[in-house]
């Protein structure tokens, strides 16, 4: 990366002011998201790297996460009732998962819906998601896959270090056994959908994948796909999201969707003009409102369509 180079940059909003960010720091930012480099090293890549002769370290500060200020639903909504909760997940980590399970407040049962955290463990936006899809009328789970190593640790760098250092394959089965879970408590239909973002989005795949005709609804955002070979295993209608700036998972779409077609599943794709990676997660300024809020819209009513009738 020159740091000398020009670069478009992209107006954001950080703490209800408009800020310009360089697209260099964006491609920096993902790049720590996804990599082996520590806080530390993304803000010292990102001080030499020079706007009109200014160091760009205060965009680089100002893409790390405000989750104190993202909430949309409160956790004591009276409108929903929320509690964390423990149970089996055999083969997993440790045998064992928690989870956040809200439900719309009243008697259920409700369709139900798996929300998938990033490659961080179980963070506030994530509960927040799973706190919206209660409002809409569905039961939803957001399990802790860090939970086998002592739960999301409070701050995202440690908890994308945990993340990594457990066994994949087994992280993977208990966001299956999750699911199994959700689907068959005595408050759920036992209609189940998925949504999960970034590393949760390739989960959902998997999950689309693993569970066959027991889940019916997918949406992953900007998520890694499965292999071609994998896709006549789903069942489930798939509705993908996707970011304009998102190289790295866009490269993997053709496969994906020539394979979805060669087994006729039911599937669409959006792709949202102007946005980055992770556009969905309000507490960073990669949050594009208009693209998350149309999105979650979208994602809402495929839901509704495919869990209710």
């Amino acid at each position: 990366m020159n740091p000398e180079s020009s670069s478009p940059e992209r107006q954001v909003s950080v703490n209800g002011n408009n800020q310009q960010i360089d697209q260099r720091i964006f491609d920096l930012y993902d790049e720590y998201c996804h990599g082996e480099m520590d806080r530390r090293e993304f803000l010292r890549r990102a001080s030499v790297i020079t706007v009109a002769g200014v160091s760009a370290l205060s965009m680089a500060q100002a893409l790390l996460p405000r989750y104190a200020d993202a909430a949309i639903v409160s956790f004591n909504d009276d409108r929903i009732k929320a509690q964390y909760v423990e149970y089996p997940s055999p083969g997993g980590n440790s045998g064992e998962m928690r989870g956040y399970l809200v439900q719309p407040a009243g008697e259920g049962p409700w369709p139900a819906v798996l929300v998938v955290h990033e490659n961080r463990g179980l963070n506030p936006y994530v509960e927040d998601v799973a706190r919206r899809c209660a409002l809409e009328g569905f039961i939803a789970l957001a399990p802790d896959g860090l939970y086998p190593a002592g739960g999301y640790p409070g701050n995202d760098d440690e908890g994308r270090t945990l993340q990594r250092g457990l066994d994949q394959a087994k992280l993977k089965l208990d966001m299956l056994n999750s699911a199994q879970y959700l689907k068959n408590l005595d408050e759920s239909t036992g209609a189940l959908g998925a949504t999960g973002f970034c590393w949760g989005g390739g989960v959902v795949n998997f999950l689309a994948v693993n569970m066959g005709e027991d889940i019916r609804a997918v949406v992953p955002y900007y998520g890694a796909s499965v292999p071609a070979e994998d896709v006549s295993s789903i069942s489930a209608a798939v509705m993908v999201q996707s970011a304009e700036q998102d190289p790295r998972i866009n490269a993997l779409w053709p496969d994906f969707e020539a394979a979805l077609k060669a087994n006729d599943v039911e599937y669409q794709r959006f792709l949202y003009p102007d946005t980055q990676h992770g556009f969905h997660n309000n507490s960073t300024p990669r949050y594009n409102e208009a693209a998350a809020e149309l999105s979650w819209q979208r994602t809402l009513a495929f839901f509704q369509e495919r869990l209710t009738s």
